[in-house]
């Protein structure tokens, strides 16, 4: 009797052990959400610093029960044109994209694609937080995208390996690579330059090989990218202000309950606040140290420049339809 009670208690005694080994090594309960977020730029980017903080943000505020799992450097496409499509598909959660292939989904992205269309970064962030560009940005929900907040990537600039661009003069017959944006291509066309459309992800290789001459893009790309080891000349045209967004896909967007969508456009704005001090930040801490990399940096007459692509205007504003009057509105604040 006492050796069964003995084999009994070690029993008992045993399966408590086995119970508490198995709840010990037990997981930590999974997000009851789990979103895929990506952008074309390197890991030390703006946007990446962006998406970062957002990630943090949510995750805390839900306790963990979103999850924002980050994929810079294009690992979830071919490009922006391509993420922002993934999303529609499927295939991706969330994007930051500049606007600058959203014209593709809605014809009035092109109002932030005119040449030297805003005074300085604080006319832009007015516009953009403003009536305009949440009208803009709501543009999108019947493409099945939601924009969360805008971003940005700076004013873009011009860099090639041939020569110094100090007047539009210069600019003539540089092969140029260019964003699949019609009105962006227009201005260097009124320029005199050759734009060629092309996937970011291709763009290193073709300045390298010498497909391109040149390309235009924001300094924080010039740098994270390391666009100096192709280039030469950098001119500081700052012929447009790229704004940028973090998007979500619609659908995935309207299954979150209301505290979850809440905390998760609180949690952009936040960001976005952030990222756009990283952006100011970083540029003129990188043209010092581009310069430094061997890159000649110049500062034309942008009066020159903005002069010579007015015709950008004529050309598509009958195109913006009744919102051609936004397009009045913005120059009128500039």
């Amino acid at each position: 009797m006492k050796q069964w009670r003995f084999e009994s208690r070690f029993f008992v005694v045993g399966l408590l052990l086995c119970t508490l080994a198995m709840f010990m090594s037990e997981p930590a309960m999974a997000a009851k959400y789990s979103f895929k977020l990506g952008h074309s730029v390197s890991d030390q980017h703006p946007y990446h610093l962006g998406a970062v903080r957002f990630k943090e943000i949510v995750e805390k505020e839900t306790n963990g029960d979103i999850e924002i799992n980050l994929f810079p450097n294009n690992q979830l496409g071919t490009g922006e044109r391509d993420l922002v499509e993934g999303m529609q598909i499927g295939t991706v959660d969330m994007v930051v994209s500049s606007t600058g292939p959203m014209s593709g989904f809605e014809k009035k992205f092109m109002i932030f694609d005119f040449p030297f269309l805003f005074k300085d970064k604080n006319h832009a962030y007015a516009t953009l937080d403003g009536e305009i560009g949440q009208y803009i940005m709501g543009l999108l929900e019947k493409q099945g995208l939601k924009g969360l907040a805008w971003y940005e990537n700076g004013f873009r600039h011009l860099t090639n390996s041939k020569r110094p661009v100090n007047t539009p003069e210069d600019a003539k017959g540089l092969k140029l690579r260019t964003m699949e944006n019609k009105v962006q291509m227009a201005i260097w066309k009124a320029l005199g330059a050759d734009p060629t459309p092309m996937a970011w992800g291709e763009v290193f290789t073709a300045l390298q090989q010498g497909t391109v001459d040149g390309q235009e893009n924001p300094i924080p790309i010039l740098f994270t990218q390391k666009i100096y080891e192709v280039q030469k000349y950098a001119s500081l045209t700052g012929h447009v202000f790229s704004p940028s967004m973090l998007l979500m896909s619609k659908s995935r967007f309207d299954k979150l309950s209301k505290e979850y969508q809440d905390v998760i456009l609180k949690a952009a704005q936040e960001s976005a606040v952030y990222e756009r001090e990283q952006i100011t930040k970083m540029e003129d801490e990188q043209i010092t140290k581009l310069k430094e990399l061997g890159m000649e940096i110049n500062e034309p007459d942008k009066a020159a420049f903005r002069e010579a692509t007015k015709s950008v205007y004529d050309e598509f504003r009958g195109e913006l339809g009744d919102d051609a009057k936004l397009l009045d509105q913005i120059l009128a604040a500039n």
